[in-house]
């Protein structure tokens, strides 16, 4: 149940990276697969050379930052469409992994890392997680962050005020893949070994943690949406905790995904037909 729970600290990191394209930027970026393995692989490269831990975490975040910054350069600077530009970087950081890694899979029960101190790991990535939640609650209340915002909620105003627009969107998602490869590198600390593979459904995760959270909460103003993605990582997480505990299969977890995604997308649109009925 800890590790359960250490685990959906980490996803939570993840899905607020999510946050940024799919819901602010309106961006459906799917460069997310590829730079949460992107972190793990460069933290455990890290590792394995030698490094600090957290030297290897922070080398993790740049890569993100970099990958979100290639998405954003193709739609930009090339003129690809969103979707398609983070489909390229997704299959370009692939290759990118296997050379960071050397081979598909590395093994890291053997050196040392964040999650084997005296402090617990939930502790850990609970601290990671706030500092995380924190930042990013801060840099949204900025003159940038408003910007940010504006740029998913109409384009064509923030550019009528003279904003490079292009700017701001690859900004937000060197933002966004930062905060996922962050996630990958925690992850693969905690779990001790990284994979080629490990970043597969990267994106459902993070989109089904903010279906479920703002779903929830998007009544109570007080909630500010971050914390309502975390609390949505962990429903998501203990769903397929449990479902798997009642004996469903582990190559069940895409189907249960699309239920969980799909029972919440319904009772939020239900609520919003009694919403426009009532008026």
């Amino acid at each position: 149940m800890i590790s359960v729970v250490t685990q959906s600290l980490i996803l939570a990191i993840m899905a607020i990276g999510v946050y940024i394209t799919f819901k602010i930027l309106d961006f459906p970026d799917m460069t997310a697969d590829g730079s949460y393995t992107m972190g793990a692989a460069i933290s455990a490269a890290a590792l394995a050379g030698g490094l600090n831990p957290l030297v290897g975490v922070l080398l993790a975040v740049v890569g993100g930052a970099l990958a979100g910054m290639v998405t954003g350069l193709l739609h930009i600077k090339v003129k690809i469409s969103n979707l398609l530009s983070g489909i390229l970087t997704m299959g370009m950081l692939y290759s990118i992994n296997l050379r960071i890694m050397g081979k598909s899979n590395i093994p890291l029960f053997t050196f040392p890392n964040l999650f084997k101190g005296n402090i617990p790991p939930v502790v850990i990535a609970l601290i990671f997680v706030l500092i995380a939640k924190i930042l990013l609650d801060l840099f949204l209340k900025t003159g940038l962050g408003y910007t940010l915002k504006g740029v998913g909620d109409n384009e064509q105003m923030i550019k009528s005020l003279g904003i490079n627009i292009g700017n701001i969107k690859i900004l937000g998602l060197m933002i966004s893949n930062a905060l996922i490869a962050l996630s990958g590198a925690l992850m693969a600390q905690f779990q001790g070994f990284a994979d080629v593979t490990m970043g597969i459904g990267t994106l459902v995760l993070g989109i089904a943690s903010i279906i479920i959270g703002l779903t929830l909460f998007k009544k109570i103003r007080a909630v500010k949406a971050t914390t309502a993605i975390l609390i949505g990582a962990f429903i998501y997480q203990f769903t397929i905790y449990f479902a798997l505990n009642l004996g469903m299969l582990s190559t069940d977890l895409k189907l249960i995904s699309s239920l969980v995604i799909v029972t919440f997308l319904a009772v939020g649109n239900l609520q919003l037909k009694k919403k426009a009925e009532s008026k």
